[in-house]
């Protein structure tokens, strides 16, 4: 910002609209330098939705607006079209919420998840769905498989993403659309077989073997998948459970049981946000060794990465028990990421953070946990070191 007078106190604010219409906001206070100027990338807020040298908190922190309805998320349904936020500079420090004073001046900054020249492919493969995506150029890329978690169908953002930093990114979507499983009831692990098979064999990926990312539910898949498959030599694995949970796992004749939710152990507090956080059987109670997926067998490296005030369920635990597991076998394929202060949901850098939000199966808020600055900061640096990770391990 341009043309302030010195020291003139100015509240910055974002405004995005998802494609639903919901509006998102936030805002955070600044003074100009003794040039009447002001930089985000080297002046601290003073107050608003976070404070500091953030270059990128108005992004973070965009919450759905006062009259929407809360606990919504602001994610990328589409790839192809940019996120259009409007930045505005306001006269004075007005608090969230409060109405800010008059207009001083405003733009439109558009945020793309897929760089130009990113192809993405709908894939109807065998049993296979998704989309994939594939870098500008010849190749060939290292190839990564991209899964998310209970919410179900397909998210392509972090795909997109990927490619756009140079991997050939697989999307793969495992219920909840078009002619798969509309729930998740139990799994066949056959269905990921195929997915990798024909990742490792497309003619612009690098091989030998194939990568995998995975949130929640989609990384204890991750687990299970370099475990059971030798097209899988990496995994990054984030906020995930070591036992498989909720759906029987099935590959041939082997099954690994699924852990189960315990319902009368999720509690809810005043405002009606539900919390699990205690509600996942206990992966070390001996009856439960069934479910635990046995990694010492992956040939593959992992990366853990986990937010220490992850509310969803015990994601430090579980990463802390993989990491006993493979040590007791005399490996040290692993790398743990662990953050103080993020949450559940570790997305790409500058993904709005969201401490409550709906849940898509369940229809009602449950808690992530996290604290906005620490978790964003997680979201940064987990990025590149997710990127490092997979380069060093697929060539």
């Amino acid at each position: 910002v341009a043309g302030l007078g010195p020291g003139q106190p100015v509240t910055l604010r974002a405004v995005a609209a998802d494609e639903r219409g919901c509006l998102f906001q936030s805002c955070a206070h600044y003074r100009a330098d003794g040039r009447g100027e002001l930089h985000l990338g080297t002046d601290a807020s003073h107050g608003g939705d976070y404070t500091g040298v953030e270059p990128m908190g108005l992004f973070w922190s965009l919450a759905p607006a006062g009259m929407e309805r809360p606990y919504q998320r602001l994610l990328p349904r589409s790839t192809g079209t940019p996120m259009r936020v409007e930045m505005l500079v306001h006269q004075g420090h007005s608090r969230p919420g409060a109405l800010p004073g008059p207009v001083m001046a405003k733009a439109e900054v558009e945020r793309w998840f897929t760089a130009p020249g990113v192809r993405r492919i709908r894939l109807k493969e065998g049993g296979v769905r998704g989309s994939l995506f594939l870098p500008p150029g010849d190749g060939p890329f290292p190839g990564v498989i991209d899964m998310y978690g209970d919410e179900g169908g397909l998210v392509e953002f972090r795909s997109s993403l990927l490619a756009t930093r140079g991997f050939a990114a697989l999307s793969l979507p495992y219920f909840d659309f078009e002619d798969l499983p509309k729930v998740m009831k139990e799994f066949k692990l056959e269905y990921f077989e195929e997915a990798a098979r024909f990742l490792q064999r497309h003619p612009k990926v690098k091989g030998p073997g194939v990568g995998v990312i995975g949130t929640g539910k989609g990384a204890e898949l991750a687990l299970s998948m370099i475990t059971f498959l030798p097209e899988v030599v990496a995994a990054v694995c984030i906020s995930g459970c070591s036992s498989n949970t909720v759906a029987d796992l099935h590959y041939g004749e082997m099954t690994l049981p699924g852990l189960r939710f315990d319902m009368n152990k999720v509690s809810v507090s005043d405002t009606g946000v539900f919390d699990t956080f205690e509600a996942l059987d206990d992966p070390m109670n001996p009856a439960n060794s069934p479910c635990t997926i046995p990694i010492e067998k992956a040939e593959g490296h992992f990366l853990l990465v986990v937010g220490e005030d992850d509310r969803m369920w015990k994601s430090s635990l579980y990463a802390d028990l993989a990491i006993g597991r493979l040590r007791q076998h005399g490996k040290e394929n692993f790398e743990l990421l662990s953050y103080p202060g993020a949450g559940h949901r570790i997305d790409p850098p500058s993904t709005p953070f969201c401490q409550v939000a709906v849940d898509r199966v369940l229809g009602v808020p449950v808690l992530g946990g996290g604290e906005s600055k620490a978790h964003a900061h997680a979201q940064e640096h987990s990025w590149g070191k997710i990127q490092e990770f997979l380069r060093l391990h697929l060539g």
